[in-house]
């Protein structure tokens, strides 16, 4: 198996997963916040799409989806166009708000563009360095698999947050 065959199927993990996560589910479900503070069904998607779009994007030269394919202006959330959800407070958590349409459609997007550049990534490809603000640097393998790991632990939250309560369709 090739490097980047291993990091597709990961990839395609969080794809399957938060296609999982989101049947079923309508707004109230979505916007549900586990024991009141924690982060809703909405935000946790919301935020591992963005962190796997500004991620990827960054470290393959590319735009991310948010802006480049309209998702920030349909999304109509009242945060930066850039942000991505790190350290958001309390009610910046509440903001994102969506229908699970669009938030699927969005992260769909998202794993099209990852799936089309990481299919390209040689062997020797995943050892440049893409952020020298590290110590040591972060090449594209570590920052491919970083990536992977924040996306999986956040879609496991949703996942769980799933299971605590009453879902509906709207």
């Amino acid at each position: 198996m090739k490097s980047s065959e291993l990091l597709l199927d990961a990839f395609g993990r969080i794809r399957e997963t938060v296609e999982a996560t989101l049947a079923g589910l309508d707004r109230a479900a979505l916007a549900r916040r586990p024991s009141g503070t924690g982060n809703s069904i909405a935000w946790l998607v919301w935020h591992l799409s963005r962190v796997e779009d500004a991620q990827v994007a960054s470290a393959a030269g590319l735009d991310q989806v948010w802006t480049s394919q309209g998702f920030a202006g349909r999304f109509g959330l009242p945060l930066a166009e850039r942000d991505t959800g790190y350290g958001h407070s309390s009610s910046q958590v509440d903001s994102v708000q969506a229908p699970p349409e669009l938030l699927l459609e969005y992260y769909d997007a998202v794993h099209r563009q990852t799936v089309a550049f990481v299919q390209t990534l040689t062997d020797d490809a995943l050892d440049r360095v893409v952020d020298k603000r590290w110590d040591p640097p972060v090449t594209m393998g570590v920052r491919l698999v970083s990536t992977i790991a924040d996306c999986l632990q956040h879609v496991g939250q949703a996942a769980y947050a799933k299971g605590l309560g009453p879902q509906g369709s709207d």
